[in-house]
């Protein structure tokens, strides 16, 4: 199967789908950057970290339903960056959206 082609410096990490069980992480010891944590009326909305193998970064994500049965976060991604750089613009977007949905952006 071919890597999916990036769009914007974006690409995803060769999942297969969108079970983030299939996603093999890269052989380098990973360093995390960062981890930022939405909030919106008390309740989780989503935690986005990001994580530095020195030849790549990744952002991986969970997603909190706000209604619904289940409680339980949906995985998107993990994204892959060719550098932290890269990786950090695509949370600041990501920050300042759920910014003006009205979320409380914390880091961790």
């Amino acid at each position: 199967m071919s890597e999916p082609a990036p769009i914007g410096g974006l690409r995803t990490a060769g999942v297969s789908g969108s079970d983030p069980a299939t996603y093999a992480a890269p052989a380098t010891p990973a360093r995390e950057l960062f981890v930022r944590h939405a909030r919106k009326d008390g309740r989780s909305v989503a935690i986005l970290r990001a994580v530095d193998y020195g030849d790549s970064c990744i952002v991986e994500a969970e997603v909190y339903p706000q209604s619904g049965r289940s409680t339980e976060p949906t995985r998107p991604g993990p994204y892959t960056f060719a550098d932290a750089h890269q990786a950090t613009a695509f949370v600041t977007e990501a920050v300042e959206a759920l910014m003006v949905l009205g979320c409380d952006v914390h880091a961790q």
